[in-house]
């Protein structure tokens, strides 16, 4: 053995087994930073392992007026319905917002259907609900649905480490009671509120404040956050509420 073979060996040897394997347990995706910017309603853009996906953009009228329109670039765009306040998009990146399983650039996206309403559908139709995994991190964004998931629906979406839904009520999502009680049977690490008033109500616009579904969650932590806020390396094991502008 060569003298450079046998310092290199040493140098091995005095290495510590746990410092030695990080390469081959830590996963590139999960360490880069997931950045989520909130646009109001129940849009939001996610970035962060090589993708950028927006949800809900919306044009500013009914439960929107008076939001300023999401104006960005993202590869990947997810809708609930084709609703203007909920699905309106004219701009580039690729849409999606019927229920199906999709795979974009190693990115897999999982859609579902439920009612828009609590008449199976009948007056508002059918919303898509997403889950996705974006940088190690399992999303779900249930905004624009007020029907009930069913067994399946809970065993795809697992628990959740990231989960959008809509608080506010009305005729077309769900309000602070069922909101909470997606919470409990879902056990999300984190939850984001959205669609919900701020402020003074548009004209026609049905939706309630935050306050009932802060009632309704009362054992659960809730912090403001801002509008924009980064995923932490460290998820919480316990359920906590990030309220977004």
């Amino acid at each position: 053995m060569t003298l450079g073979a046998s310092l290199l060996r040493l140098t091995f040897k005095q290495i510590p087994l746990s410092i030695a394997m990080i390469g081959a347990f830590v996963s590139p995706g999960i360490a880069e930073v997931l950045e989520i910017t909130s646009f109001g309603h129940s849009s939001f853009l996610i970035k962060g392992g090589g993708h950028s996906v927006l949800l809900n953009p919306f044009k500013a009228v009914g439960c929107a007026k008076g939001l300023r329109e999401p104006k960005v670039r993202a590869d990947i765009i997810l809708a609930s319905s084709e609703l203007a306040d909920e699905g309106y998009w004219k701009r580039k990146g690729v849409f999606f917002v019927k229920p199906g399983s999709y795979r974009f650039r190693g990115l897999n996206l999982e859609g579902f259907s439920t009612s828009h309403d609590r008449m199976g559908g009948r007056r508002f139709g059918q919303g898509t609900f997403w889950q996705w995994t974006q940088s190690g991190v399992n999303f779900a964004h249930l905004g624009g649905i007020a029907g009930p998931l069913d067994d399946q629906h809970k065993v795809f979406l697992g628990r959740p480490d990231i989960l959008f839904i809509a608080v506010g009520g009305g005729s077309k999502v769900y309000n602070a009671i069922e909101a909470a009680q997606v919470i409990k049977e879902l056990n999300p690490k984190i939850v984001v509120p959205v669609q919900y008033l701020r402020g003074k109500a548009p004209k026609s616009c049905d939706l309630s404040g935050i306050q009932p579904f802060l009632d309704a969650t009362q054992g659960i932590e809730s912090k403001k956050v801002g509008k924009m806020f980064k995923v932490p390396s460290r998820l919480p094991e316990k359920t906590i509420i990030n309220l977004m502008r």
